[in-house]
C-alpha cells in the first residue's frame, strides 16, 4: 500500500463521529495545520471519508481546495500555527472561502486522546456550532508592509548581534574601548577599529582618532587601548566588523521597498488640509530610523498627526500602521482596541472573589511599542506625563506603564477614527479636577494634624 493511501486510511479511522448540535455553519470545515501534513474534516454527510490528510506541497494544497469546493464548503477554521498556515490561508481566501483563523489557546480539546484527526474534527465541530471567533487580520496590503517591518526588525537585531561579537573580541584582548565610548559603531569607534585592523598598535596614535566632541578624554581612551592583541581575536573582530557593515545596505533597500508599498495606501488627508506642523517633540535622528520621512507618510495615510501625542514617534506610529492597518471598523470602540492590545485587566472570578486582574500576556508588537512609549513619559511635562507619575506613585512603575499605555491606545484610536488633531487643552478640565482633589486632600491632612492651610494669595 502506498504511503499516501496509508495516510488516507489512517485519517479515515478518526476518533469517530463528533456529536452534532444545532448547526449555525452547516458548510464549515476544520483544518489542523502542520509543517509537512495537513488534516481536514468536513461534515459527515459531505463525503464517504469526511477526514482526509494532505501534504503541504502547493499541488496538494490545490487538491485540498478543490476537495473542499466539491464538498460545498464555504467557511473554514484553522489554528494560527507558526507560519505554516499562511500558504493555505492565501489559497483558500483567493478561492472565495471565509477563513476563520483562531487562536490555538482558545480551541484546546477536552482532556483525553489527542491526535491530528481529532483536532481537525474538533475544529470543524466548534466552527459549525458558532463557538469560534476569528482573530484580527488586516488587509493584504497591510500584511505586506507588516512582513517588511518584521524583516527590517530582524535585520537590526542581526546587526546588533555582530556588534556584540565585536565587543566580545575586544574584551578577550582586554581592550576596554567599548566601555569608554558609548557606541563603538560611531564615527570615532569605527575609525579606531579600522586602524587596529590595519595594524596600528600604538595607543596614543589610536586615541588621536577621537573627535573633539567625544566626552572621554584622550588619556582615558589611551589606557583603554592597551591590551593583548591576539591573532584569533583580531580575525573575529575583522569578520564581525565586515558583517556589521553589510546590514546598513540591506536596511536601506528594505526602507525603499517599504516606501514603495506605502504609496499603495490611500490618502485620508483632504486636499485643503493644512500642512504638517513642525515636530512638537524633536529629537536627534537615530542610527536605525527610516531613511525616508515616515512622519509625513503617517499623516497622509491616517489624516492626523500621531506624533503630536507625547511619547509617540514615527516608529511607534508605523508599528501601529503595520499591525492594525487603516480600517479600524472591526473594533467597536477604544476600549475594544485596548483590549485587543492586551492592555486591559483580565478578571478571573470564582466564588464571588477576584482571583487575578492582571493583563494577559501577549507578544503583540503594538503592546510592546505602546509600553515603550509609556516609559518615556516619566519626565514629560504634558498631561500624560503627569498621569504616568501619578499612577507610578500610587501603584508602582509596572502598573503605571500599563495604565499609560492603555490611555495612549485609546487616544490613538480616537485620533485615527475621527481624524481629529491631538489637543492638549482638552485635558485642562481633568487637570483642574485633579488639582481640586489634591487641595482637598491636603486640607484634610492638615486638619488631622491640627493645622490650617492658607492660600498664598491671601497672605500677600
Amino acid at each position: 500500500m502506498s504511503q499516501r493511501r496509508k495516510k488516507q486510511k489512517r485519517a479515515g479511522q478518526g476518533g469517530g463521529a463528533v456529536p452534532s448540535l444545532s448547526c449555525i455553519e452547516p458548510n464549515a470545515a476544520g483544518i489542523d495545520v502542520g509543517a509537512t501534513e495537513i488534516f481536514v474534516a468536513v461534515p459527515q454527510d459531505r463525503d464517504p471519508s469526511p477526514v482526509r490528510s494532505f501534504e503541504t506541497f502547493t499541488e496538494d494544497l490545490q487538491r485540498l481546495k478543490n476537495w473542499l469546493q466539491q464538498c460545498g464548503i464555504t467557511t473554514v477554521a484553522m489554528e494560527s500555527t507558526g507560519v505554516y498556515w499562511i500558504p493555505l490561508f492565501q489559497i483558500l481566501e483567493k478561492a472565495g472561502m471565509e477563513v476563520c483563523l483562531v487562536n490555538a489557546q482558545h480551541v484546546k480539546h477536552v482532556p483525553g486522546r489527542k491526535s491530528d484527526v481529532i483536532d481537525c474534527q474538533w475544529l470543524q465541530y466548534l466552527h459549525s456550532v458558532g463557538l469560534l471567533r476569528a482573530s484580527f487580520r488586516p488587509e493584504e496590503r497591510i500584511c505586506a508592509i507588516r512582513s517588511l517591518l518584521r524583516h527590517r526588525d530582524s535585520l537590526v537585531q542581526m546587526a546588533a548581534a555582530h556588534v556584540q561579537h565585536m565587543q566580545k573580541a575586544l574584551t578577550q584582548m582586554n581592550l576596554q574601548l567599548h566601555h569608554v565610548l558609548s557606541d563603538i559603531t560611531g564615527q570615532s569607534g569605527l575609525a579606531i577599529l579600522d586602524a587596529i585592523l590595519a595594524g596600528e598598535r600604538n595607543p596614543a596614535v589610536l586615541a588621536q582618532l577621537r573627535p573633539a566632541r567625544v566626552q572621554a578624554s584622550e588619556e582615558i581612551i589611551t589606557k583603554s587601548l592597551v591590551g593583548d592583541y591576539q591573532r584569533e581575536h583580531l580575525f573575529t573582530l575583522r569578520q564581525s566588523l565586515q558583517a556589521y557593515r553589510y546590514y546598513p545596505s540591506l536596511i536601506t533597500a528594505c526602507d525603499q521597498e517599504i516606501e514603495e508599498q506605502l504609496q499603495n495606501l490611500d490618502s485620508r488627508t483632504p486636499p485643503d488640509a493644512s500642512p504638517l506642523p513642525p515636530e512638537r517633540y524633536p529629537h536627534r535622528p537615530r542610527k536605525n530610523e527610516f531613511r525616508f520621512d515616515m512622519r509625513s507618510e503617517l499623516y497622509r495615510i491616517y489624516g492626523t498627526d500621531l506624533t503630536a501625542i507625547p511619547s509617540i514617534n514615527a516608529l511607534t506610529g508605523y508599528t501601529v500602521l503595520a499591525e492594525v492597518g487603516t480600517d479600524w471598523s472591526k473594533f467597536r470602540n477604544g476600549d475594544a482596541f485596548a483590549s485587543w492590545t492586551c492592555l486591559c485587566p483580565q478578571n478571573k472570578k470564582s466564588g464571588g472573589k477576584i482571583l487575578s486582574a492582571h493583563t494577559r500576556r501577549s507578544a503583540s508588537r503594538v503592546n510592546r511599542a505602546l509600553r515603550l512609549a509609556a516609559q518615556t513619559l516619566e519626565r514629560s511635562t504634558s498631561y500624560l506625563g503627569a498621569y504616568y507619575r501619578k499612577m507610578r506613585a500610587r501603584h508602582g512603575a509596572p502598573a503605571a506603564i500599563t495604565a499609560a499605555a492603555h490611555k495612549l491606545a485609546r487616544i490613538i484610536f480616537h485620533l485615527v477614527t475621527t481624524r481629529e488633531a491631538y489637543d492638549e487643552s482638552l485635558f485642562a478640565a481633568e487637570e483642574q479636577r485633579q488639582r481640586k482633589r489634591m487641595e482637598n486632600k491636603l486640607k484634610r491632612t492638615a486638619k488631622q494634624l491640627g493645622y490650617q492651610l492658607i492660600p498664598l494669595r491671601q497672605t500677600a
